[in-house]
């Protein structure tokens, strides 16, 4: 097949067999939050200038799904702080088959934007909830306020999408026994809900990650006190595991890098807001195509191939360690969710 030639039916596959079909795009590094697991206080952004374009966006996001792609997150940072982010959203929501258009928001601008994002064709929205409490939550965010947040999420359930999920990520001794809780305020919304172990990326000076790690074991047997968890082989693309709930129609995640390891089934790549394509979240295998846009716009031959060949470097997992200096340095907001 000729890689200069658009087909969706192309698919990405790497040297393991992995076939790539979900991508995962950040629109900007800077987040009106500042959430203790991914960011140092005192942030140094990006300059816009190193930024991708939302038309750059645009044509990347347009040639991965020529070669098979069918599902785009957007994440940040915080991705409705981007200027005019609405428009990329329309035109991504154009993609004929694009089957999932997603967002990953901290939910604080939701209240504003959630009829909008319908409209432009956004499926599914996962809202970042840590903690059901107002002062427990303005401590893990540093600046977030929980109303506000809860404002959003009525916003985006009156909007009406396919589906709305919540994703927490819980530390040990800070915010681990509020998971039941979070459980049930999910089946009450009747939406789902994961549970994330913390991702060790970047330098923080906040709290001592090993210290704070709460595994999804531990987790899972806090939960199974309460529920009964039925395992599922459902998916929504990622890399949770699913349970339900009799009788609810909640689902309940658990996204585990560090106690269920889930890089043989990984299907995705993410695109940073700089324009480096990252193949592995825990590593730093990439490709510049911010670059590649910029000294060649408009050439989608030349994009599709470099896409192509990026999934040579594609390693076969990540490294990741809860104590001494992060394999990866870049943070969270860097990275995309």
């Amino acid at each position: 097949m000729d890689p200069s030639q658009p087909n969706a039916q192309q698919q990405l596959v790497d040297r393991f067999g992995r076939h790539v079909n979900y991508l995962r795009i950040s629109v900007t590094d800077r987040c009106n939050f500042r959430c203790v697991y991914c960011m140092s206080e005192d942030m140094q952004f990006a300059p816009r200038s190193h930024i991708l374009t939302l038309e750059e966006i645009v044509a990347i996001g347009r040639a991965f799904c020529s070669l098979g792609v069918t599902k785009i997150r957007i994440t940040g940072g915080e991705p409705l702080v981007r200027h005019n982010v609405i428009w990329l959203f329309r035109q991504l929501g154009a993609i004929d088959t694009l089957t999932d258009l997603t967002l990953t928001t901290n939910g604080a601008m939701l209240a504003r934007w959630a009829g909008d994002l319908k409209a432009a064709g956004v499926t599914r929205v996962n809202i970042s909830l840590d903690s059901l409490h107002a002062d427990r939550f303005r401590a893990l965010t540093r600046t977030g306020d929980l109303a506000t947040v809860l404002n959003g999420l009525d916003a985006a359930q009156a909007a009406g999408f396919r589906r709305i999920k919540l994703n927490s990520v819980l530390l040990k001794d800070r915010n681990h026994d509020e998971a039941a809780d979070l459980v049930h305020f999910a089946m009450e919304r009747g939406i789902d809900i994961s549970f994330i172990e913390e991702m060790p990326l970047g330098v923080i000076d906040e709290h001592d990650r090993a210290a704070a790690h709460y595994s999804s074991d531990e987790l899972h047997s806090d939960l199974t006190g309460q529920f009964e968890l039925i395992p599922t082989t459902e998916s929504t693309g990622g890399p949770s595991r699913y349970y339900r709930i009799p009788g609810s129609d909640t689902r309940v995640g658990f996204i585990s890098p560090h106690s269920h390891n889930f890089c043989s089934t990984c299907n995705r790549v993410r695109l940073t807001a700089e324009g480096r394509l990252l193949l592995c979240l825990g590593q730093e295998h990439s490709v510049d195509l911010r670059a590649l846009v910029r000294a060649r716009p408009g050439d989608d031959a030349a994009l599709r191939e470099a896409i192509i060949a990026s999934m040579d470097i594609k390693p076969k997992g990540h490294d990741f360690q809860l104590q001494g200096t992060p394999v990866v340095l870049r943070h969270m907001n860097v990275t995309g969710g």
